[in-house]
C-alpha cells in the first residue's frame, strides 16, 4: 500500500465508521429513535414540528423537543422543513447527497451551496443525535467528513481560479485534482475527526516546492497564498445563507510573519530547529484532509522524528503541565469547580484535560511505540491501556466522562449555534440544558459537578506531583560538601533541569540514607552525576518513575563500568519502564525479530545503523541489570551477550550488504559468511568482549560485480567487509556496538581483511599451523547466505575431524601457554583471564580437546571434556579443570561488568565486593580472594604437571 493508501485509511478510519455501520441498510430515524429532549418553550416546538411535512407520529416528541429546546434548531428546521421528511427516512443517504454535491458544484455557485448542505448536515446530524440513533463518534466523524469535503471543494476551485490566471508556472487543469502539490493539514478536532457542531477548523496549508523550478518559486507561493485566502473566504464569510466553517490558520509556524500558505521545505526547517513542545503535540492529530494528501503524507512522516522522539519523552510532562496553567492563567479559569459559567473545554476537570492526559502520555512513548499514534482520544487512550501506560479502570472511567464532557458541549452549541463551551450563568440557561438534555436540571448540575471534580482528581496528579519529603536526619548524615557542589554539574546548566532536579532531591536523599553506607553510595552517585552531559530527560524520567531511583543507585554504588554506561545512555532506562525488562529471555531469534521491528521503520542507511545500536542498548543494558540484580548467572548472562551479539551481527550483515550493493551490486557468487571465532564463537562473550570475526567469500566464476560501479571480487569483499567493521564498531550519534578483532583471518594483520572460500580452504587444509586449527575449535558461522553457511560449517568438521597426535597438539599448547606468559603478566588478583594457571590457559586447554574431539563451536566446559575422553588430562585433573573453569568464568563475567579493565586489588567498592561475592557463589570477597589465589596455583601446578608428560618431537621419552 502507498502512502496515499495509508493516509486515507488512517485518516478515514472514523468516518468510514460512521458510513458504513449499518451495511448500507436504510437508516430510518423513526426506526431507531432511543429518546428525546423535552421541549423547554412547548409552544415553539408544537408550531415548527407542525410547519413540517409528512413524518413519521414517533418522531413528533423529537422534533417538538428540538425546537423548543434550541432556537438555532427550530429555525434549521423551519428552513428545511420541505426536505426534511425524506431525509429522515434515510439519514445516511441524506449526508451523502449533501456531501457528493460539493465536488460536483460549479465555482460561481458553490459557496452558497455549501451553507446549504452545512445546514442539512448539521440538521439531520443534530436530530439523529438528540435521538438517539448515533454514537458521538458517529456525530464527529460526520461533522468532520463534511469539513474534508468543504475543504476540498473550496480548495480546488481556488487552486483552479490561480491555475486559470496563469499563476501557478507549468500547473493545468490536470493538476487541479491535487490542488497543484497544496494540501490542507487538518489539525486538533478536525484532524482526529472529533469535530464539535460549532468548531472552527483549524488549517496548516502548505505546498510541495519541488513541483515548481526555483526560478518560479516566490510565484508559485504568492498564487497559494491567495488560493489560501480565497478558500477561507468562501468557508468562513457570513452571508445570508449563513457561513459554512470559521478557519484558523495560526497553528502554521510562526503565524505572524509567515504567509498563509508556505513551503514544506521551509516548515520542515522551522519544525527542525524551533518546533515547540505544544506543536508536538498539535501534530499528534495533524492528517492531510484536502488537496494533494500524498505530498501531505509525505510531510508528515518527514515530521516523524520531531514529533514522536526515539525514546521516552517524560519531560513533556512539565511542558504540558505549564501549557495548561498558561491557558488557565489566559482564560481566567485558574480557580475552583464552580457550575455557572464553567468551560466545560478548558476549565478545571475538562474536555482539555483527558486530551492533555492522552496526548502527553503519546508523547512519552510514541515515540518508542507506532501503536500509540493515534488521533482520537479515545482511540488513544484504549491503546494506552492496551500498551500498559494507563490502567483500565482510569481508562473507562475517562472515555466514559469524555463522552459525557462531550455531549453536554454539543447541547451547548446547538442551542445558539455558538461557538461556546461555558455552562449558563442563569437559571433558565440551566433550565433548557437540562431540557435539551432530557434530564431533570437538579441531576444535571449533581452529574456535572462530579465529573469535573472525578476528572482533575484522575489527571491532575499526573501532572503535579507533590514532593517527597526526606527525613532531616537523612541529610545530616550526608556528606554536604558533595551536595553543595552538584549545583556545578553539567547535568545542573539548564534552569529546567535545576527545578526537576530539586523536585527529585529528597526522593533521592531518602534512598541513599538508606542504603548500607550512605556516604560511600553518595559518593558513587556523585561521580555518576559529575559525568552526566544533560539531566532534564533523565530527571524528568526519574520523577515520574520513582521506584527507578533504587536501581540507579544500585547501579552507581557497585558498578562504575555500568553507571558511565548509564550517564552517556540514559534511554536505555526506556527498557526498563517498557514493561517487558524482566520477562523471558526471547533469545537470538527473538532478538532478531526486534532489531527487525525497529530497523524497518527506518529508510535512511544512518538511521538504520542507528536503530540497531539503540536495541543493542537496551538489550545489552539489560543484561548487565540482570546479573548485578542476581536474576541471571554469570553463565546465563555469558549466552545471552552472545545471543545479542549474534542477533546484531544477523540483523546488521544484511543491511550494510544492502547499502553497499547500490553502488556496486550485489556480492558477486554466493556472497560472504561471518565466522565468529573465539568467545564469539563459543559462545561466551562477557560485558564489553570484542568480536573476533572472519569474512568468507564465494564469487563463484564472477570477476566482478554488476553494479553502475563495479569491482573486482576480491576488493569488493574486501571493501565490503571494511563496511561492516565500520557499522560495528564506529562511534556515532548512537554511540557504537562492538570493537572488531580480524587477527585471526589467514592472513593475519597482513593482506585482505576478507578471504575468499577456496583460498580459506586450501589455506586451512594444506598451510595453517597448528594453533589456527586450535582456533577453529571456537569458530562458528554467525552470519550469511544459508547455504555457504552450511558449506563452511562441513569444511570445519572436515578438517577439525583429521586424526591429530596427542602429543603434538599438548606440546602446542604447552609453547602456547609460555608465549602468552611471556608477553603478558596479570595486573592484579581480578585479572582473572590473563596469567599462570587462570581462564586463558584452561581455554587453551579446552581448544586443545576440542581438537582431539573434531569439534568446532565448543564451550570451554565441552572442551575440557573432550581433553579428558581423549588422554590428554587424567579424570581427577580435568575434573579440576572443569571446576575452576566454571569458577573462574562466573567471576570473570561480573569482574567485567564492574569495570573494563581489571580493578586494582583495593579498588572495589563495599556493594561491588558482594556482588562479586555473590555471582562467584562464595561468602564474602575475603573468600573469593583466597580461593581465587588459592586455584590460580592449583591450576598452574596442574598445568604443569599435565603437559610435562609430553615430550617435544625427536627426544626420547
Amino acid at each position: 500500500m502507498g502512502i496515499a493508501g495509508e493516509t486515507l485509511l488512517f485518516g478515514q478510519f472514523a468516518i468510514d465508521h460512521a458510513l458504513d455501520r449499518r451495511n448500507n441498510s436504510l437508516m430510518d430515524l423513526s426506526k431507531s429513535l432511543t429518546r428525546a429532549p423535552r421541549a423547554f418553550d412547548p409552544d415553539k416546538g408544537r408550531d415548527v414540528a407542525w410547519a413540517v411535512g409528512d413524518v413519521p407520529a414517533s418522531l413528533t416528541p423529537l422534533l417538538v423537543g428540538t425546537a423548543g429546546s434550541s432556537p438555532f434548531l427550530a429555525s434549521l428546521i423551519e428552513k428545511e422543513a420541505a426536505w426534511l421528511p425524506a431525509a429522515l427516512k434515510d439519514v445516511d443517504a441524506a449526508v451523502a447527497i449533501e456531501i457528493e454535491a460539493l465536488s460536483a458544484e460549479p465555482p460561481e455557485t458553490l459557496a452558497e451551496r455549501m451553507r446549504l448542505a452545512k445546514r442539512r448536515i448539521a440538521l439531520v446530524v443534530a436530530l439523529s443525535d438528540l435521538a438517539g440513533a448515533w454514537t458521538l463518534a458517529e456525530v464527529t466523524s460526520t461533522l468532520t467528513h463534511f469539513a474534508d469535503a468543504a475543504c476540498q471543494a473550496a480548495l480546488k476551485a481556488a487552486v483552479r481560479h490561480q491555475i486559470d490566471r496563469g499563476r501557478l508556472p507549468g500547473l493545468s487543469e490536470a493538476d487541479v485534482e491535487t490542488a497543484g502539490g497544496m494540501v490542507v493539514i487538518a489539525m486538533g478536532k478536525m484532524g482526529a475527526a472529533e469535530l464539535n457542531y460549532s468548531s472552527d477548523i483549524d488549517l496548516i496549508c502548505l505546498f510541495d516546492e519541488t513541483r515548481f523550478d526555483p526560478s518560479d518559486y516566490m510565484k508559485a507561493r504568492a498564487a497559494f497564498a491567495r488560493a489560501t485566502r480565497s478558500m477561507t473566504a468562501m468557508l468562513s464569510e457570513i452571508t445570508a445563507q449563513g457561513y459554512v466553517f470559521r478557519t484558523d490558520l495560526r497553528l502554521r509556524p510562526d503565524p505572524s510573519v509567515t504567509p498563509v500558505c508556505i513551503a514544506m521545505e521551509a516548515a520542515e526547517q522551522y519544525y527542525e530547529s524551533l518546533g515547540r513542545t505544544w506543536e508536538r503535540a498539535a501534530y499528534i492529530k495533524a492528517r492531510p484532509a484536502a488537496g494533494d494528501v500524498v505530498a501531505g503524507a509525505r510531510f508528515l512522516k518527514a515530521l516523524t522524528p520531531f514529533v514522536w522522539r526515539r525514546h521516552l519523552d517524560y519531560s513533556a510532562i512539565q511542558d504540558a503541565h505549564d501549557m495548561r496553567l498558561a491557558i488557565r492563567e489566559h482564560k481566567g479559569f485558574a480557580g475552583p469547580i464552580a457550575l455557572p459559567g464553567h468551560d466545560m473545554k478548558l476549565g478545571r476537570g475538562g474536555i482539555r484535560e483527558i486530551e492533555f492526559f492522552t496526548q502527553t502520555r503519546q508523547l512519552i512513548a510514541g515515540g518508542r511505540d507506532p501503536d500509540l499514534r493515534v488521533r482520537g482520544t479515545v482511540e488513544g487512550l484504549t491503546v494506552l491501556s492496551e500498551k500498559g501506560w494507563v490502567p483500565p479502570d482510569v481508562r473507562d472511567a475517562l472515555i466514559q466522562h469524555y463522552t459525557a464532557h462531550r455531549t453536554v458541549e454539543h447541547r451547548l452549541q446547538m442551542v445558539q449555534d455558538a461557538r461556546t463551551h461555558s455552562l449558563p450563568r442563569s437559571e433558565e440557561g440551566f433550565a433548557r440544558l437540562a431540557a435539551l438534555m432530557d434530564t431533570d436540571e437538579a441531576h444535571l448540575r449533581q452529574d456535572l459537578a462530579e465529573r469535573l471534580h472525578a476528572v482533575h482528581g484522575l489527571t491532575e496528579g499526573f501532572f503535579t506531583r507533590d514532593p517527597v519529603s526526606a527525613p532531616t536526619d537523612a541529610r545530616n548524615d550526608l556528606d554536604q560538601g558533595v551536595l553543595a557542589r552538584w549545583v556545578t554539574y553539567p547535568a545542573m546548566r539548564s534552569a529546567r533541569s535545576r527545578q526537576i532536579f530539586e523536585r527529585l532531591k529528597p526522593v533521592l536523599l531518602q534512598c541513599l540514607s538508606q542504603t548500607a553506607r550512605p556516604n560511600e553510595a553518595l559518593l558513587a552517585f556523585d561521580g555518576f552525576l559529575s559525568g552526566l552531559p544533560a539531566g532534564v530527560q533523565l530527571f524528568s524520567l526519574l520523577e515520574a518513575n520513582p521506584q527507578l531511583m533504587d536501581l540507579v543507585i544500585d547501579i552507581t554504588g557497585t558498578s562504575p563500568a555500568l553507571a558511565q554506561y548509564l550517564s552517556r545512555n540514559a534511554q536505555v532506562f526506556d527498557a526498563v519502564i517498557a514493561g517487558d525488562f524482566f520477562s523471558d529471555w526471547p533469545g537470538q531469534g527473538g532478538l532478531e525479530a526486534t532489531l527487525l521491528n525497529g530497523l524497518n521503520g527506518e529508510v535512511d542507511y544512518e538511521r538504520k545503523l542507528d536503530s540497531v545500536r539503540r536495541g543493542y542498548k537496551e538489550w545489552d543494558f539489560r543484561i548487565g541489570v540482570h546479573l548485578l540484580r542476581g536474576l541471571i548467572s554469570p553463565k546465563r548472562a555469558r549466552v545471552q551477550y552472545t545471543d545479542l551479539a549474534r542477533a546484531v551481527l544477523n540483523v546488521l550483515w544484511p543491511v550494510v550488504t544492502q547499502e553497499f550493493a547500490s553502488k556496486h551490486g550485489t556480492p558477486p557468487g554466493r556472497g560472504a559468511v561471518v565466522l565468529g571465532m573465539g568467545s564469539l564463537g563459543a559462545v561466551s562473550l562477557n560485558p564489553g568482549s570484542d568480536l573476533d570475526l572472519i569474512v568468507i567469500y564465494d564469487p563463484l566464476e564472477a570477476e566482478t560485480s554488476d553494479g553502475a560501479r563495479p569491482l573486482a571480487t576480491r576488493p569488493y569483499f574486501a571493501r565490503l567487509t571494511q563496511a561492516l567493521i565500520t557499522a560495528l564498531s564506529a562511534p556515532m550519534a548512537q554511540g557504537k556496538l562492538y570493537d572488531v578483532d580480524m587477527r585471526l583471518r589467514p592472513s593475519g594483520n597482513q593482506g585482505p581483511v576478507a578471504t575468499s572460500w577456496s583460498a580459506f580452504q586450501n589455506y586451512q587444509r594444506d598451510q595453517a599451523w597448528l594453533w589456527e586449527h586450535l582456533a577453529l575449535t571456537r569458530a562458528s558461522v554467525v552470519a550469511g547466505p544459508e547455504d555457504l553457511r552450511r558449506d563452511v560449517c562441513a569444511f570445519l568438521d572436515a578438517v577439525l575431524k583429521q586424526p591429530r597426535d596427542r602429543n603434538a597438539v599438548a606440546m602446542e599448547i604447552s609453547e602456547m601457554r609460555a608465549r602468552i606468559q611471556d608477553a603478558k603478566a596479570p595486573v592484579s588478583l581480578w585479572d582473572i583471564k590473563v596469567g599462570r594457571g587462570r581462564l586463558q590457559e584452561l581455554e587453551l586447554l579446552a581448544q586443545g580437546g576440542a581438537l582431539l574431539a573434531g569439534r568446532h563451536g565448543a564451550s570451554t566446559d565441552e572442551g575440557l571434556r573432550d581433553a579428558v575422553a581423549a588422554g590428554l588430562v587424567p579424570e581427577k585433573e580435568g575434573t579440576a579443570f572443569l571446576d575452576a573453569a566454571a569458577f573462574f568464568s562466573s567471576a570473570h563475567t561480573a569482574v567485567r561488568l564492574l569495570s573494563p579493565a581489571p580493578p586494582e586489588d583495593a579498588d572495589l567498592r563495599p556493594a561491588a565486593q558482594a556482588f562479586l561475592a555473590r555471582a562467584a557463589g562464595v561468602a564474602d570477597v575475603t573468600t573469593l580472594e583466597t580461593a581465587l589465589s588459592a586455584r590460580y596455583q592449583t591450576c598452574g601446578d596442574g598445568l604443569d604437571r599435565v603437559l610435562s608428560t609430553y615430550a617435544p618431537k625427536g627426544e626420547d621419552e
